[in-house]
C-alpha cells in the first residue's frame, strides 16, 4: 500500500512539474486548472487498474472523473474566455511562489483521492448508497452553481454587482458547498471497505479539502474581494448578514 500512495503522489507531482514549466515560460494561466484536473484523473485511473477493477473500483473511479471533468472543463474554458486568473497576478513571475502554487494543487488532488487509493473490493452495504447521494447532491450543486454566476457575471447589466439569486440566495458560496459534498460523498462511499486506520486517515479528504475552501483559498479570499468592493454598500452589507456563509439555508430577517 506504501509503494501504491509514493507512485499515487509521485504521478500529479510530474504532471504538475511539466505543465508549471510550461506556465512560468509563457507567464499564461491557462495550464493551471488543466493541471489540477488531469491530476485527479490521472490518480483515480490508476487507483482503479492497481485495483482488482471491478465494477466497484471503476464505479469509484468514474465518480472522481466525472467530478475533474466537470470542475475542469468549467475552469479552463472560464480563463480562455477571461485571458487570465486573477490569484496569479502577485505571484505569476515569482518562480518561488508559483512553482509553490503548483506543487501545493499536486499534493491537494493526492490528499483528497486518499479514500479512493484506499479502496478496494468492497462488497457493498447501505452506506454505499447514502456516499453516492451525497456525492450526486454535491456535483448538482457544484455545477448549477457555478453556472449561474457564470451566466450572472457575463450579463452586462450585472456589472459591479453580486449574486444574490438561485443557489446564492441561500448560501454566499454553495459551490464550495458542493465541493465539500462531493468529497464527503465518496469518502462515505468508500468506508465499507476501509480498515480502521483507512478510515481514520481516509477523513482527511473531506476534512482537509473544507479546510482550504473555508479558511485558506477560497472563502477568505473571496469575502475579503467582496468586502472592498461593496463594503459601503447597505444592500451588501444587509445581503452579508442574513446569508449563510456557506450552507444553503434560508435567508435570516
Amino acid at each position: 500500500m506504501i509503494s501504491k500512495l509514493v507512485i499515487a503522489l509521485l504521478i500529479p507531482l510530474v504532471i504538475n512539474l511539466a505543465l508549471f514549466i510550461v506556465a512560468f515560460k509563457t507567464k499564461s494561466d491557462k495550464l493551471t486548472d488543466a493541471a489540477y484536473s488531469i491530476s485527479f484523473i490521472s490518480i483515480a485511473v490508476y487507483a482503479y487498474f492497481s485495483s482488482s477493477e471491478s465494477s466497484y473500483d471503476l464505479l469509484l473511479c468514474t465518480l472522481a472523473v466525472i467530478w475533474a471533468l466537470r470542475i475542469g472543463s468549467f475552469l479552463v474554458y472560464r480563463v480562455l474566455k477571461v485571458g487570465f486568473d486573477r490569484r496569479f497576478d502577485d505571484i505569476r513571475n515569482s518562480f518561488v511562489k508559483f512553482a509553490e502554487f503548483w506543487l501545493g494543487q499536486a499534493v491537494t488532488s493526492w490528499i483528497v483521492m486518499l479514500p479512493i487509493l484506499f479502496a478496494s473490493n468492497a462488497k457493498g452495504s447501505n452506506i454505499l448508497i447514502i456516499g453516492l447521494a451525497v456525492w450526486l447532491l454535491g456535483l448538482l450543486t457544484e455545477a448549477i452553481a457555478d453556472i449561474e454566476k457564470y451566466q450572472f457575471k457575463n450579463n452586462p447589466k450585472n456589472k459591479n454587482k453580486w449574486i444574490s439569486h438561485g443557489l446564492w440566495h441561500f448560501s454566499r458560496h454553495p459551490n464550495y458547498f458542493g465541493e465539500i459534498l462531493v468529497w464527503l460523498g465518496i469518502y462515505l462511499f468508500t468506508l465499507p471497505d476501509l480498515n480502521t486506520l483507512e478510515i481514520i486517515l481516509g477523513s482527511i479528504s473531506p476534512i482537509f479539502i473544507a479546510f482550504l475552501l473555508l479558511f485558506v483559498s477560497g472563502v477568505p479570499l473571496l469575502e475579503k474581494n467582496a468586502d472592498k468592493r461593496w463594503g459601503n454598500n447597505q444592500d451588501y452589507l444587509n445581503y452579508k448578514k442574513s446569508t449563510s456563509i456557506i450552507i444553503p439555508l434560508p435567508p435570516r430577517k
